[in-house]
């Protein structure tokens, strides 16, 4: 199906983009107007866009149903100040409370039963259930349009990091695992991190990786390994060699039972590999590959 987007009304719109581009982290953002009164709004357009300065945008649209601004967007506008906080489980539910459009003056800290704590460095305060915000200064405000649910780019830079000590190893560093957020998708849908969810995949910090056109015809054209396999096979500087000391039983059995059989013989060797590339091990799986590409 190809979409053209400008024959789409802003439902359809809505539907296919929010469902496509996520998961999306969430950013509660805590604002205040100049009269003082603090608003508390959830929003998934959002990330993280530079470290060095440290700079987060996220986008409050405007109103599908009548083009108008939302609060959070009127309160920056006057106070250049926003606190971020992020969205884990535990919180989710209030988090969705605290998106309702009440008037414009009622503290949604209060209706959703957060608790606001005095920020350091701004005047808007922190959620104290997250377990992460970020105290900001907001640098630019950019409209993308008029028409219902045009984004309008709130550019901000971080000027202090809260972090909640349970996330944390004796090395003050963040456990993943440990941080349980959730992020956006498409209509009522939102997906959680939990230890079971997530994976590693090895990035190329030093070396770069020979890739996929430089992997032998008979891996590249296998009809037994994925996209995902080939590229853990092709992340590796050039190809390797036989490790002379390399010992395995199950290599040992598939020599010894279809040494006669080539064909067999080389589909039964990449299956092992791909068990291998499975477990994350990427130099037994190419040892393995090398009985018959050398």
């Amino acid at each position: 199906m190809i979409l053209k987007l400008a024959d789409l009304d802003s439902r359809d719109r809505y539907h296919y983009l929010q469902h496509a581009i996520a998961p999306r982290p969430i950013a509660l953002a805590s604002t205040i107007d100049a009269k003082g009164n603090v608003n508390l709004s959830p929003f998934s357009y959002f990330n993280i866009f530079s470290a060095y300065p440290p700079i987060v945008v996220f986008s409050p649209s405007r109103r599908a149903r009548d083009k108008s601004n939302k609060h959070t967007l009127e309160n920056v506008e006057e106070i250049k100040e926003v606190v971020i906080n992020i969205v884990d489980y535990d919180m989710v539910q209030q988090m969705s409370l605290s998106s309702c459009e009440y008037p414009k003056g009622v503290d949604e800290f209060k209706k959703a039963g957060f608790t606001a704590v005095p920020a350091t460095m701004v005047r808007p305060p922190l959620v104290k259930e997250s377990k992460f915000s970020f105290e900001c200064k907001v640098l630019e405000i950019k409209p993308l349009g008029t028409e219902g649910g045009a984004g309008n780019l709130v550019i901000a830079e971080i000027l202090v990091m809260h972090i909640d000590e349970s996330v944390l190893d004796a090395d003050k560093k963040i456990i993943q695992e440990k941080t349980n957020q959730v992020a956006r998708l498409g209509g009522d849908w939102y997906c959680r991190v939990t230890p079971e969810s997530l994976f590693m995949v090895a990035k190329p910090n030093v070396e770069i990786g020979m890739g996929i056109d430089a992997l032998p015809e008979s891996i590249k054209n296998s009809d037994v390994f994925t996209g995902n396999d080939l590229g853990m096979l092709a992340n590796v500087p050039t190809l390797p060699t036989i490790d002379a000391g390399f010992e395995d039983e199950r290599l040992k059995n598939i020599i010894q039972y279809y040494s006669l059989d080539l064909d067999n013989f080389e589909k039964e060797l990449q299956y092992y590999a791909k068990s291998l590339l499975q477990e994350g091990k990427v130099d037994e799986a190419w040892q393995v590959l090398l009985t018959v590409v050398n």
